[in-house]
């Protein structure tokens, strides 16, 4: 657990390198992906260079949403306290609100097919948000509940998380579930059934993410009707997934009905044609 990695004698960030890291790799993955999909892969870059713009801005804006309390507003905007505000304190949930609308921006404006896109690579934020999640872990951050049991770890003096105290893992735990899911929809996309990967991240994420919630200790939680700020978003999340997965799946029903009742009655139309035809005749 270490809040700065000293590499070639200089201290980075342990959870920006992770996400680092985590981004390298997969977008590693994601170039092989989309070169065998024949597509191209600067136009993914463009789609992430939006994605992270509304990403920060929106995992940010919602942190000072949810903490709107304990900030000290005659203070924000002295140089110092803007920064440490800026440099601390995101909400995953606001990220990824953020950075879907900032894709679709980049769709619109650069004419780029979107839903190829997040189709086949939803897979890749579970995978980068796992990466960042060991990063929360090795800083301390978004540390767990006070527990006793197996694997509880103890954060050092300097870390952000209690030190000195037994603490459940939950960043590991949540990391694991994380890389599970990316799996899971990975896999999907290799047997060409990824039609509703993005409904399917929506639903696992939301409900790892309720569940883990009541595990975390971090005072910035932005409690609401006994839930918290990213509980609430996660039932909201399931309850838009569910709902997009059953009206795309009755629209598909229809669609594939409709020839074949068009054809019925073409037939219909036909056969009277011929009866008409035969009693002219007789």
């Amino acid at each position: 657990m270490h809040v700065y990695f000293h590499i070639f004698g200089k201290e980075i960030p342990a959870y920006g390198l992770m996400i680092v890291l985590g981004a390298l790799l997969a977008n590693a993955i994601a170039a092989i992906l989309v070169k065998k999909e024949k597509r191209e892969f600067d136009d993914l870059l463009l789609i992430e260079a939006y994605c992270i713009l509304g990403g920060f801005l929106g995992a940010k804006l919602l942190y000072l949403i949810v903490s709107i309390k304990d900030i000290d507003w005659s203070r924000f905007f002295e140089p110092e306290y803007f920064v440490s505000i800026m440099q601390g304190g995101f909400v995953f949930y606001g990220g990824f609100i953020g950075g879907l609308g900032c894709a679709y921006l980049a769709s619109k404006i650069h004419k780029l097919d979107l839903a190829f896109y997040i189709k086949k690579c939803i897979f890749l934020i579970p995978f980068i948000h796992s990466f960042g999640r060991i990063g929360c872990f090795c800083a301390g951050c978004c540390y767990g509940i006070p527990y006793h049991g197996r694997c509880a770890v103890v954060f050092p003096e300097g870390s952000f998380a209690i030190p000195g105290v037994e603490l459940f893992p939950v960043q590991l735990v949540e990391s694991g579930c994380l890389m599970t899911i990316a799996l899971i929809l990975f896999i999907l996309v290799c047997l060409k059934k990824e039609r509703f990967n993005v409904e399917l991240y929506l639903i696992l994420y939301a409900i790892v993410r309720f569940v883990l919630e009541d595990y975390r200790y971090d005072e910035v939680r932005g409690i609401y009707f006994g839930l918290s700020t990213s509980q609430w978003i996660s039932l909201l999340m399931l309850i838009a997934a569910i709902i997009s997965i059953t009206i795309r799946t009755v629209l598909t029903r229809k669609k594939n009905l409709q020839p074949a009742s068009v054809e019925t009655t073409t037939e219909s139309i036909e056969a009277t044609g011929e009866e008409e035809k035969k009693a002219i005749e007789e």
